[in-house]
């Protein structure tokens, strides 16, 4: 059985664990400043803001994770100086310019009762046994929102995109990108659920 709890809850001797989701999610994109996912865990895990991720547990450990934000407050929140620490000054510097950018502004298109879901990501142990789609279905029934935003999906992330189909999202923007040789993504896609009656509200 999967247990979902927000991580504020668990404390911040879950920070590891989750930041190694983390990068077994999102750890290829970030190959640049470093291939060793350990380094990567290290350097990342002080700016995963937990109040805001949610975690599917399996016998009490963490197996995945997704962030659930209004959109204004966002998932990560970064010290340059500690990316400097852990992947050297100019590795550093360019990761904190990045995540500035890409992370860290206010999405523009928000209002009130409209959730933003981000950094959905499954441990490698755990693939396969419905841990993001257990997270996923716990935030659609939180009662605050009545509109989830996933922004920024990669088009040749297929898996993500069924599920996501699956549970009910359907597309609303798509975005060319300009690195498309380097990474094989063509575009950035912007999935949304509207519920309008309580019953949309079982999956």
């Amino acid at each position: 059985m999967i247990e979902v709890k927000r991580a504020g809850d668990l404390g911040e001797s879950h920070r590891g664990a989750i930041a190694r989701i983390f990068v077994d999610g999102f750890g290829p994109d970030l190959s640049f400043f470093s291939k060793d996912p350990d380094e990567l865990a290290d350097a990342l895990a002080h700016m995963l803001v937990l109040d805001v991720f949610h975690v599917g547990l399996i016998d009490g450990e963490p197996a995945g994770i997704v962030a659930c934000t209004d959109g204004r407050q966002r998932a990560v929140r970064h010290d340059a100086r500690e990316l400097r620490r852990h992947l050297g000054v100019f590795k550093g510097t360019i990761a904190h310019l990045s995540f500035s950018r890409e992370f860290e502004r206010p999405l523009p298109y928000f209002r009130e009762r409209m959730a933003s879901l981000e950094f959905v990501a499954t441990g490698s142990r755990f693939r396969g046994q419905g841990v993001a789609s257990a997270i996923i279905k716990h935030l659609l029934d939180l009662p605050q929102y009545d509109e989830y935003v996933l922004d920024t999906i990669a088009d040749i992330n297929t898996p993500a995109l069924r599920l996501y189909e699956k549970l009910g999202f359907t597309e609303f923007k798509r975005t060319k990108v300009r690195h498309a040789k380097f990474t094989g993504i063509g575009a950035y896609v912007g999935m949304r659920l509207i519920q309008t009656e309580p019953s949309s509200r079982t999956i």
